[in-house]
C-alpha cells in the first residue's frame, strides 16, 4: 500500500523538461558530445568547452543516466551536484561553468533518470540509483575518494544527496540549496512522517557526520524556507547558514551573497586538516562501552589474567608487558621487589620449591603445566631434585 502511494506522489514530485534540450550523440571516435534537439546535427556551445566531459553511466536498476564532469586544474575539492527539478544538464551548464571557476573546484553534474537523455522513469528509488553510480564513477574513473568530495543538493536534489551523505562518514562537506524536510511536507504542514512520503530529509539529515551548509531564500514560495531553517537545526555540524533576503526558490544563484558565503564555505573545507577530521570522526563514532567481564582478561588473548599475590595488580602471563623476574623469566609486577608469580604448592602434592625461583614444583607437572615452575634448563633442574 505505501509503495502505491509512493508511486503516485513521484508523479506529482518529478516534472522532467518535456520536450528534453539535448541529445546525446556518439562520435567516430567513441566520444561523446551534446547536441540540441531542436537541430540534432548543429551542436551546442558547450561541445567545444574541453574541460568538460560527457559520460553514460549505468545504474543498479538498469538506467543509463548522463553526467557532466568539468574539470579545474586548480581544484582540490569535488562537488557532486544534484539538481531541482524541471531542469536537465544543458539548461544548468552556464552555472556549471560559473561554480567551477568561482569555487575553484572540479564539479560532477547528472540527470536523474528520465531527464534530459538519461533512461527510465524519474522515481525516489532512481535518483538514489543515480547519485551511487555517479559517485561510483567518482571514484574508479576519476579517483575522487570521499574526503575530497562535497554533495551539493538543490530542492529535490537534497534527497540523493543527504540519501548519499547518510552513508559517508568521512564525507568533507554537504550544501543544502532550497532543501525540502520531506515531500509531503511541501504540500502540507505535517508533524508526522508517514510510510507513503518520499525523500525523508528530516531523518537521514542526523545521520549526516560532516558540515552541512543550508543555503534559502525567505521568499520561496514552492519550498518555506522553514524547510532549510528545520534541516539546519537538526544537523549534527550546522554551518553558518545563509538565508537570502527576499530569494526566491530558483533565483539565488543571481545574488551576490550567494556566491561569496559558497566560496567561504569551499575555503574553509580545503582548509580543514586530516588531524582535525579523524577527531572530529572519532568522537561521532559510537565506540561499545566496555564491560566488566573484559577488563580483567589479557590484552592479546581473551584469557583471564591473574593478579599479582604481593600487591593485587593484574598482569598478563602470556604477553610481554611489564618487566620480568631474572631466575624464571616470568612477568613482574612494577611495583614490587619480589618475583610477583609465586603460585600456592601443589594440592596433589606439596613438592619442595626449585632453588632457582620460589615457585614449587609438581609432581604431576606433565598434567597441570600451569604449576610448573621454570621452563627449559630449570625445569631439567627440577626433575634431577624430583628424581
Amino acid at each position: 500500500m505505501g509503495c502505491m502511494f509512493s508511486q503516485l506522489a513521484a508523479q506529482f514530485a518529478f516534472f522532467p523538461p518535456s520536450p528534453p534540450t539535448y541529445q546525446i550523440k556518439k562520435g567516430d571516435n567513441g566520444k561523446l558530445s551534446v547536441v540540441s534537439t531542436s537541430s540534432p546535427s548543429m551542436p551546442l556551445p558547450l561541445a567545444d568547452d574541453s574541460s568538460l566531459d560527457v559520460l553514460m553511466i549505468d545504474t543498479k536498476r538498469g538506467n543509463k543516466i548522463v553526467a557532466f564532469y568539468l574539470k579545474n586544474p586548480y581544484a582540490r575539492l569535488t562537488v557532486l551536484y544534484s539538481h531541482g527539478n524541471a531542469a536537465d544538464l544543458v539548461q544548468l551548464y552556464d552555472l556549471f561553468v560559473q561554480l567551477k571557476v568561482n569555487l575553484r573546484v572540479n564539479l560532477m553534474g547528472y540527470d536523474y533518470s528520465g531527464y534530459g537523455a538519461s533512461s527510465g522513469k524519474p522515481s525516489e528509488s532512481n535518483t538514489y540509483a543515480d547519485i551511487e553510480a555517479v559517485y561510483e564513477c567518482l571514484q574508479t574513473q576519476y579517483g575522487v575518494s570521499q574526503e575530497d568530495l562535497i554533495l551539493y543538493g538543490q530542492s529535490v536534489g537534497s534527497g540523493p544527496t543527504l540519501h548519499l551523505a547518510a552513508k559517508l562518514p568521512r564525507l568533507r562537506g554537504v550544501v543544502l540549496h532550497s532543501a525540502i524536510l520531506s515531500g509531503l511536507r511541501v504540500l502540507c504542514h505535517v508533524k508526522f512522517t508517514f510510510c507513503f512520503d518520499i525523500y525523508k530529509n528530516i531523518n537521514k539529515i542526523r545521520k549526516v557526520k560532516c558540515p552541512v551548509l543550508v543555503i534559502h531564500g525567505t521568499e520561496d514560495d514552492v519550498v518555506n524556507w522553514l524547510h532549510g531553517e528545520g534541516l539546519w537545526k537538526m544537523a549534527k555540524e550546522p554551518y553558518e547558514p545563509l538565508w537570502i533576503k527576499g530569494g526566491g526558490h530558483c533565483n539565488l544563484e543571481l545574488y551576490p551573497d550567494y556566491i561569496r558565503h559558497l566560496r567561504r564555505f569551499i575555503h574553509e573545507m580545503e582548509n580543514i586538516t586530516t588531524e582535525i577530521r579523524l577527531k572530529k570522526i572519532r568522537q561521532n563514532l559510537c565506540l561499545k562501552p566496555r564491560s566488566k567481564t573484559d577488563s580483567n582478561k589479557c590484552c592479546r588473548f581473551k584469557l583471564w589474567r591473574p593478579k599479582c599475590p604481593e600487591c593485587l595488580r593484574p598482569r598478563c602471563i602470556k604477553c610481554s608487558w611489564g618487566p620480568r623476574c631474572t631466575e624464571c623469566w616470568r612477568p613482574r609486577c612494577s611495583s614490587c621487589v619480589k618475583c610477583c608469580w609465586r603460585a600456592p604448592s601443589c594440592p596433589k602434592c606439596p613438592r619442595p620449591s626449585c632453588p632457582k625461583c620460589p615457585r614449587p614444583s609438581c609432581c604431576c607437572r606433565i598434567r597441570c603445566l600451569p604449576w610448573r615452575c621454570c621452563f627449559g634448563k630449570q625445569s631439567g633442574m627440577n626433575r634431577k631434585q624430583d628424581g
